[in-house]
């Protein structure tokens, strides 16, 4: 039986290891790169057509915390194509959903509480870092031979840096791109580490930390009008 119990402890701890339960391309990460040069039409991000959402996992992907974020920004075609493209994300705009929370579960704590707890000095610091961004560095078309993505109809591959709390790294995903002569639309769904912008909860190995997956997931439905 102790053999038993010990191997079930094994089992669990390896299990609750794992990362989230997203299905999201993972991103590829680099140092930060060239900006990409605006150039071409500009095309504004409409906010009223446009959405982030996010979700986060405890280990195992076990009770996710999803929401929103709202951003502002442009996007540049050139040659029917992405050219270049900087978006500000407002981190005082992060709202959790109320279907993420069963206060049942949490002590009478709410969405709103989370709120709080995202943005004080736990995780995003937003009085000292109300914006994050991410600026595109390079577009590229989307090879199926190589590439692979959860979007059945990716389009391209976007490299961007992304920027939380003055840390930047760039990230590469998968993309579907839709083009108009008024219009561009970008939609992508992703995971990026939030331990690769120093996002813990505590010190390094805090138990706190430890129950939080490492893995974000960031959903972008973005439409960019002339």
């Amino acid at each position: 039986m102790r053999k038993l119990s010990a191997l079930t402890i094994v089992a669990a701890l390896a299990f609750a290891a794992c990362g989230g339960n997203s299905n999201a391309d993972k991103v590829q990460t680099s140092t930060a790169q060239e900006v990409a040069t605006e150039k071409g039409t500009v095309f504004q991000l409409d906010r009223a057509s446009s959405s982030i959402k996010w979700k986060a996992y405890h280990k195992g992907g076990f009770d996710p915390r999803f929401g929103t974020l709202e951003s502002e920004g442009t996007l540049t075609l050139e040659n029917d194509a992405i050219a270049s493209g900087k978006f500000t994300i407002d981190m005082n705009s992060l709202r959790t959903d109320d279907d993420a929370v069963d206060v049942a579960k949490t002590g009478g704590k709410t969405a709103a509480d989370l709120d709080g707890h995202l943005k004080n000095e736990d995780f995003f610091e937003v009085e000292k870092y109300p914006t994050s961004k991410l600026e595109i560095t390079s577009v590229r078309s989307f090879d199926p031979a190589k590439d692979q993505s959860v979007l059945a109809d990716a389009t391209n591959v976007i490299s961007g840096n992304l920027t939380i709390k003055e840390k930047t790294v760039n990230i590469s995903f998968p993309a579907k791109v839709s083009i108009n002569e008024n219009e561009v639309i970008v939609q992508s769904k992703f995971t990026i580490n939030r331990q690769d912008w120093g996002l813990t909860y505590g010190t390094d190995g805090d138990p706190k930390d430890w129950m939080i997956s490492q893995e974000v997931d960031l959903e972008f439905d973005i439409t960019a009008k002339k």
